[in-house]
């Protein structure tokens, strides 16, 4: 499925969540979305969450030592 496919399925679940479940739901389904988002990059690869840790140690260490 292409990732224009998997978008506009998202909108339209976001659009009935949010035209017959109120904001609440809206909320929810866009948090869960983005939930599923973070796992599926994760499991493809193409998110690594220790690079971004690593990057963000280094550069509290940096500012820091610049005190």
């Amino acid at each position: 499925m292409t990732p224009t496919a998997l978008g506009l399925g998202f909108g339209v679940a976001l659009g009935f969540a949010g035209a017959f479940g109120g904001v609440v739901a809206f909320i929810v389904v866009l948090v869960l979305g983005l939930v599923g988002l973070l796992v599926g990059w994760v499991i493809e690869g193409g998110f690594d969450p220790h690079a971004y840790r690593d990057a963000y140690r280094a550069s509290t260490r940096r500012s820091r030592t610049r005190v």
